[in-house]
């Protein structure tokens, strides 16, 4: 009897030193901390029920690495786990097509950006710079107007003008 109560004391002890550390070895696996405390406890029901766990008594020192690899293990089980009981659709019910545009509507896009690009180099120096920094780079009028040296409204003005040259030049 005295047996069974010292191994029954070396797992209690063994349980309290490194419960801590087999919980976060769960945690790093992607479990919450409350998931992480019944990967430990299943790890430690495992160990229990090998046939060499009570010979492992004599070597204490080598039991903790045995059982990080238990709770890992453990660990993966029960997020593998967690993964199969979300509900999944099956195939035959997804779209054969996904929601990408077609190969026509990309090649359209592509025209009118180069069209539109066309366009651009067609406006003065300082129109090209205020369309850059206002609609492709987003700053505001005070930083285009900073960054140009000039004021918020000639900015403005610019930015109105460019807009119409742009409209007429992609229309004709």
């Amino acid at each position: 009897m005295s047996e069974v109560r010292a191994f029954t004391g070396w797992v209690d002890n063994l349980a309290r030193r490194h419960a801590r550390a087999l919980v976060l070895v769960a945690a790093r696996e992607g479990l919450a901390s409350e998931e992480a405390l019944d990967a430990v406890q299943e790890a430690f029901e495992t160990f229990l029920s090998l046939p060499q766990a009570r010979a492992l008594v004599e070597y204490d020192d080598e039991v903790e690495p045995f059982l990080k690899t238990i709770v890992r293990n453990a660990a993966r089980n029960a997020r593998r786990r967690h993964h199969r009981q979300r509900p999944h659709r099956p195939l035959e019910d997804e779209p054969l097509v996904d929601s990408a545009p077609s190969v026509e509507e990309l090649i359209s896009q592509a025209e009118q950006h180069v069209a539109l690009l066309g366009c651009v180099r067609r406006l003065g120096e300082v129109q090209r710079q205020v369309v850059t920094l206002r609609l492709l780079e987003e700053l505001s009028t005070a930083e285009t107007a900073a960054a140009l040296g000039l004021t918020k409204s000639h900015i403005a003005t610019l930015l109105y003008r460019s807009k119409a040259l742009l409209v007429a030049c992609l229309a004709g």
